[in-house]
């Protein structure tokens, strides 16, 4: 009857709200804490991902890891909003690479795409740039490292690895390639072992330090030993970051010379987790409190006039950096340093120190080292630093010295049991 038509119409229109509903409902993971939008963790510990198109058709999926999840559901969604965008099933792993990095992770830091970009035309176009996407198997992505063994230290492969199995998997998460063609492909070259990272002993950091006090960089180089910036976190420090109030630092930008272009780039800090504010030691409130009270006096060159934009990570919106608010300058030029210079200028000191040469980045390294020893939680130097993993943080960061080893022998001496 028309009545029990009518019903049934219902009824399915009914169907399809709980669908719709389930679809965009947040599912949580198995300790009860939420994955995002479209995915749950079931009980195996899979977590499956869901997404329903513009036209009603419904696509899911199950992963190992949770970003494995969020990174095909984004994928999927990117794709539909832009249905105009016609990719071949025969590409090329040119016309691939092409699409991948302009649109899929463009939003990533620039210096990882410019990696990306590098370590695929010099390495891995050579060998399968030509060749259709469908058909590249393992032994083609392992012939790209191979290919490198001899004339390329192990952490360059190790960066053609990654950029070449994050480029492919996004084709397999994209259902261009059924398979993941790097699936038990592995590098055999070592790279640097932690002990060969640099980072200054207590003793190091204290001849440093001595000689440092009569050069005009002074202030930068004690800053990063009592924050942990980064070097382009420190050029592009500007004064509206610091509150001096609550006395913290917020890092929310940084700033690179782009030597190729002969131009200064601003853009957001390395990763999302970057974004932080960090509390001020009394030693590094005073240096910020003595760079300050000179803000007025120093010399300052045409090129502060310039008003950088860039495009913020969190909120997707455009952000502008004022040059002329650049807390730490060039002396002589007026202009900010580049990253070269303090790296060349390090370089006198520690001759004149008499230690061994180092780079800006040794102090970052020295920060976590010291920050360790003196007791921090590791979870802690984590947020201080901006990494995303803890893993990163101890594996990359942390270093036990021989002055640590010695007073962890003592504790245990001091406190065994008879």
């Amino acid at each position: 009857s028309r009545r029990q038509r009518q019903m049934c119409i219902r009824d399915r229109h009914w169907a399809l709200f709980l669908i719709v509903r389930k679809e965009f409902k947040m599912g949580k993971n198995l300790k009860g804490k939420e994955c995002g939008k479209g995915i749950c963790q079931r009980k195996d510990g899979l977590y499956y991902a869901r997404f329903v198109d513009r036209s009603g058709k419904r696509d899911e999926k199950y992963f190992a890891t949770l970003p494995e999840a969020r990174n095909w559901l984004e994928d999927a969604r990117y794709a539909d909003r832009h249905t105009n965008v016609f990719l071949p099933t025969d590409m090329t792993v040119d016309t691939w690479f092409a699409y991948w990095i302009e649109h899929i992770v463009g939003d990533l830091a620039p210096n990882t795409r410019r990696n990306y970009r590098e370590r695929y035309i010099k390495n891995i176009q050579p060998i399968i740039g030509g060749m259709r996407l469908s058909d590249v198997k393992p032994m083609h992505c392992k012939q790209v490292l191979n290919c490198m063994e001899d004339r390329y230290a192990g952490s360059t492969i190790r960066q053609t690895y990654i950029a070449m199995g994050t480029m492919l998997k996004s084709a397999v998460m994209n259902d261009l390639i059924a398979k993941h063609p790097m699936n038990g492909v592995r590098y055999t070259k070592p790279v640097r072992a932690v002990d060969d990272i640099k980072y200054l002993t207590v003793e190091e950091e204290r001849k440093f330090l001595e000689v440092a006090k009569n050069s005009h960089n002074y202030f930068q180089y004690a800053l990063l030993l009592e924050t942990g910036l980064r070097t382009g976190e420190l050029i592009g420090l500007t004064w509206d970051a610091v509150d001096w109030k609550k006395r913290t630092l917020t890092v929310s930008k940084t700033l690179e010379y782009r030597h190729s272009e002969g131009y200064w780039r601003a853009g957001p800090p390395k990763t999302r987790n970057s974004y932080r504010t960090i509390p001020l030691t009394e030693r590094a409130f005073e240096i910020l409190e003595t760079v300050e009270s000179n803000r007025y006096n120093r010399k300052e060159a045409a090129t502060l006039e310039q008003v950088l934009y860039y495009t913020d990570r969190r909120s997707g919106e455009k952000a502008s950096l004022v040059m002329r608010d650049l807390v730490f300058i060039n002396w002589r030029t007026g202009e900010p340093a580049k990253n070269s210079s303090y790296d060349t200028h390090l370089y006198k000191l520690c001759d004149v120190a008499g230690i061994n040469r180092f780079c800006m980045h040794a102090l970052r390294h020295t920060y976590a080292t010291r920050a360790i020893e003196s007791g921090m939680q590791p979870k802690v130097l984590q947020k201080l630093l901006g990494h995303a993993s803890i893993k990163t943080t101890m594996d990359r960061y942390v270093h036990v010295t021989d002055d640590s080893l010695s007073n962890g022998v003592r504790q245990f001496e001091t406190y065994r049991i008879a």
